[in-house]
């Protein structure tokens, strides 16, 4: 033990230097009052391309973010360089409350969660009929995760030159999602994207689709200043080249609204979703869940649902596309 004299002043005093360095630690956070207010476009390998005041700018994230991360479509502030200049890097230091949240499981049995995209508020289900074959529990799926997110869902059936579209409509006819048709004649003189364009005005949609379906050509139609390369992938095992590989936000022709290009989905997976948020999607069925058992599914011998439709307050079809839709979620999509 160092040892002083009799009257010890502030030179004999000796501080032990502190490696992390002498300031306070703090849990406040700089506001950053300042920063740019951002569209999150992409997000490549950590780096995330981001419009602000119609420059792009590459963008990370901030450290003081912690785990929370941006995906496209989010909302953010942005602080350093703004002006999109190569070799540039600004960093993300707040991510907005988002409006809504798209969200899928690799697997029924995975419970890690996959944000899609954040903030859309329509989901266009992409589906040829033919070549590959439709696959209707991967469109039940995500019309699931549309309802439990509260995105609108869009129908768009492709190559309808292969094949007729009014089996598949007829299935979805009691659910009233709106659809458009289109066949690759449309699509090569341009009045498919014409008739699309005006489903998508005014909304940020996310495109999802099984692997092959012409999910990125619709997209190269409908903004064809920004096309994406497409392959072509094997309409029986799904193989192929998958060109799509990140999630992509690009806005329609004068500003009209915003188009979300997705990759292709082998599965769609619904472990996250709660039972109970998808009977929002059907108001004239919800009221008569008032009557239902505790923690009901909605398909047991005591839910009120039925009696409900017994009284002619809804039309037995919505019931029976209701219960098939949450049955989707209890089977595995190959089943």
């Amino acid at each position: 033990m160092r040892r002083y004299g009799k009257n010890p002043d502030e030179d004999d005093i000796r501080v032990r230097p502190n490696p992390k360095g002498n300031r306070p630690r703090t849990n406040i956070r700089p506001k950053h009052a300042d920063a740019g207010e951002g569209l999150v476009l992409t997000v490549d390998r950590g780096r995330l391309t981001c419009l602000i005041d119609g420059r792009t700018v590459t963008a990370m994230k901030a450290r003081e973010l912690g785990r929370k991360s941006a995906v496209v479509g989010d909302r953010v502030a942005v602080v350093g360089d703004l002006t999109g200049a190569k070799d540039t890097l600004a960093r993300i230091v707040r991510v907005e409350p988002r409006t809504s949240t798209l969200r899928r499981t690799a697997d029924d049995d995975d419970p890690f969660e996959r944000v899609v995209v954040a903030n859309a508020d329509q989901l266009a289900i992409v589906t040829a009929l033919a070549d590959p074959e439709p696959r209707p529990r991967l469109i039940d799926r995500c019309l699931v995760a549309a309802y439990d997110a509260g995105l609108d869902p869009l129908l768009v059936l492709t190559k309808s030159d292969l094949a007729s579209a009014d089996s598949l409509l007829e299935s979805y006819g009691a659910l009233g999602v709106p659809y458009i048709v289109t066949n690759r004649d449309e699509l090569a003189d341009g009045s498919a994207a014409d008739r699309i364009r005006a489903g998508l005005a005014g909304r940020m949609t996310a495109f999802v689709g099984h692997s092959g379906v012409g999910k990125t050509t619709l997209v190269n139609a409908l903004v064809p200043e920004h096309r994406r390369a497409t392959g072509h992938v094997n309409a029986v095992t799904g193989r192929g080249r998958h060109t799509t590989t990140s999630a992509l936000a690009l806005a329609l022709p004068g500003d009209s609204g915003w188009v979300i290009d997705t990759p292709g989905v082998r599965s769609f997976g619904l472990h996250h979703v709660d039972p109970s948020r998808v009977i929002h999607a059907f108001p004239d069925l919800e009221p008569g869940t008032a009557g239902c058992p505790r923690a009901c599914s909605h398909d047991e011998p005591d839910c009120a649902l039925d009696e409900w439709v017994t009284d002619g307050h809804a039309d037995p079809a919505r019931l029976y596309s209701l219960r098939r839709l949450l049955a989707t979620r209890e089977r595995r999509e190959g089943d």
